[in-house]
């Protein structure tokens, strides 16, 4: 059989689950997932091997109206990652429906004449009669080849799409090993899966002041790795609340995701957090480029 490889992108507004359908596709978890939007801040890469085609997805940051310079920078990646790839796939919260970002993102996509899919999530969550309307909605907004209906979070459809990518993308050699799963490297990997945690244990308003850069990587001799990792908070009150009382808090988000990278990595891990208030770092150069992003145009 001949080989194939090719990117898709994964595009859409935030929370549509774009990272759960990445990490369901590939079977491994690349890249973070929490209840919140926006958590997404830059492209990851997920490498689904799938008979012999090797399609590179690429989890983009949702789309949305950006404010800080951090979030243009999260919106320019978005649209790169679309520009990069053969194929995008617009994936929809069935939720939510075609709501106006949703519309705005569609029609860009095909004013680029983009070759593209539009691919429903969540239908699980909504009655079945409205997904036809929603459906019909969209493909008159762009050009979309095929439509497809999953749940990223259940496993319903992933079959077949994963099936069509398979046969979708280009003949050639695969990019990468085929027993590699990303291109994100381990540093920052683990400073996602710390920037998870304090998404899922902290209050609304400090995982959005928040970012992690790991400062360490160094493997030792028993073959753990010792990690440690920074988290660069905008404001007094979010270091309180992210130290919490007697260190409480940033003691349960780095014993969390010691377990997650000790479960990713293979091995014993040793994971210190040190937490420092910085004003402005989502306006810094230095700190976009540290999680990953561009200087948005």
């Amino acid at each position: 059989m001949t080989s194939r490889c090719g990117f898709a992108a994964i595009a859409g507004a935030p929370n549509a689950g774009k990272s759960t359908l990445v990490n369901r596709l590939t079977g491994a978890k690349l890249s973070i997932v929490t209840p919140k939007a926006q958590t997404t801040r830059f492209r990851v890469l997920g490498i689904m091997l799938h008979g012999d085609s090797q399609v590179l997805l690429v989890d983009t940051p949702g789309i949305f109206d950006p404010r800080r310079r951090l979030d243009r920078a999260m919106v320019a990646a978005a649209w790169s990652g679309v520009r990069d790839a053969d194929l995008t796939l617009l994936l929809i919260d069935a939720r939510e429906g075609a709501t106006e970002a949703v519309r705005e993102i569609a029609a860009t996509l095909g004013a680029q004449q983009r070759r593209s899919w539009l691919v429903l999530n969540k239908i699980d969550l909504v009655p079945p009669p409205s997904l036809l309307p929603l459906t019909a909605t969209l493909t008159a907004a762009a050009p979309f080849e095929q439509t497809f209906m999953v749940s990223a979070a259940k496993g319903d459809g992933i079959g077949e799409l994963a099936d069509a990518l398979a046969v979708s993308v280009p003949e050639g050699p695969h990019l990468y090993p085929d027993d590699d799963l990303t291109d994100l490297p381990d540093r920052l990997l683990a400073a996602e899966l710390v920037r998870e945690q304090i998404f899922l244990q902290t209050h609304d308003e400090v995982p959005y002041g928040a970012t992690v850069e790991t400062e360490n990587w160094q493997q030792r001799s028993d073959g753990s790795v010792r990690i440690d990792a920074t988290v660069y908070v905008a404001r007094p009150g979010q270091k309180a609340i992210m130290i919490g009382e007697g260190g409480r808090r940033i003691k349960a988000i780095g014993a969390r995701a010691r377990e997650e990278l000790a479960a990713l990595l293979e091995r014993k891990v040793h994971l210190f957090l040190n937490v420092k208030q910085r004003d402005g770092w989502d306006e810094e150069t230095a700190r976009l480029r540290a999680i990953g992003l561009e200087d948005p145009p």
